[in-house]
């Protein structure tokens, strides 16, 4: 729990919400020259050095793997066969080691919601592709990936390496869109064709995201397709009937004009039509409900 108290990500936060449960509760304003150890994209760790001296950290295996080696311990073999029993089924393995020496392991569970893989199935139909990028462990990636039905992943990324994987997306002409909450990323976000943030996110997140899902649900990306496409078909129509109305009056015009005869409407009789037809037509185009079938139309 003292290994999680600085560490703001959802895990961290996880864990300490754990520990108050079980009773072991750590406020980070008691704790008197504890110095916070907070966790970064770079580290991949977090803690506190206690007054005593003790230095206790948290983190991804290779993270606190580099911790012990550095410091001429051993990193033990138990260990080692506990965190790939864990990503191989799915989990996050947390290591926790203390003055350098490896203490335990914290398991931590994604919850795939129900629906998920349909709601990747539905997108895909639209042409759109959807890649997992997260900062587990191959293996956990690979069967997160294979749950959820995404089609592709990258594990053990960096915020450098979304920023990498979008630049070269975009370059192959591709429109990409970018679903994040965290601070780390932010840059993702902002370099993103279009950012999407989750209402739970951090404010740095939100800022630099175009659109903030306030109810946290991937569902709500596909509605908003919908939602966009179908205003897109709309405004199509609305256009081509102005053209064909106006196109009618000036045809009529002209011909009057051509054969010698009074003009068959004013100046502003042609603007009463106008304004009848625009505000009905406007009306009737803007109370057509979404349409599903345009989900299976390519991105243009």
């Amino acid at each position: 729990v003292l290994s999680s108290v600085s560490d703001q990500t959802p895990e961290g936060k996880s864990i300490v919400e754990l520990g108050a449960v079980a009773g072991m509760k750590a406020d980070p304003m008691e704790m008197v020259g504890v110095r916070m150890v907070g966790f970064t994209a770079e580290t991949r760790c977090s803690g506190v050095d206690m007054p005593d001296g003790t230095r206790i950290r948290k983190g991804a295996t290779e993270a606190i793997r580099r911790i012990v080696t550095d410091a001429g311990h051993e990193f033990p073999e138990t260990i080692e066969k506990t965190v790939r029993e864990i990503s191989e089924n799915g989990g996050t393995p947390l290591v926790v080691c203390a003055d350098e020496e490896v203490k335990g392991v914290i398991e931590l569970q994604d919850i795939i919601k129900t629906g998920i893989r349909e709601r990747f199935e539905r997108l895909r139909k639209m042409g759109v592709k959807t890649v997992m990028v997260t900062g587990d462990n191959p293996l956990t990636a690979k069967y997160i990936a294979e749950k959820a039905g995404v089609d592709d992943y990258i594990a053990e990324a960096k915020p450098e390496d979304k920023m990498e994987y979008i630049k070269r997306e975009q370059q192959a002409g591709k429109l990409v869109a970018m679903m994040g909450d965290g601070t780390n990323d932010a840059p993702a976000l902002n370099f993103a064709n279009v950012g999407l943030s989750m209402g739970s996110g951090t404010s740095v997140a939100k800022d630099a995201s175009d659109i903030t899902l306030l109810d946290d649900s991937f569902a709500s990306i596909a509605t908003a397709v919908m939602w966009g496409r179908s205003l897109y078909r709309n405004i199509q129509r609305f256009v081509l009937f102005q053209l064909t109305i106006n196109f009618a009056a000036i045809l009529i015009c002209f011909v009057g004009a051509v054969f010698g005869t009074d003009m068959p409407l004013t100046v502003v009789q042609i603007l009463w039509v106008n304004i009848i037809m625009d505000t009905f037509a406007a009306m009737a185009m803007a109370s057509l409900p979404p349409n599903p079938e345009v989900m299976l139309e390519k991105p243009r």
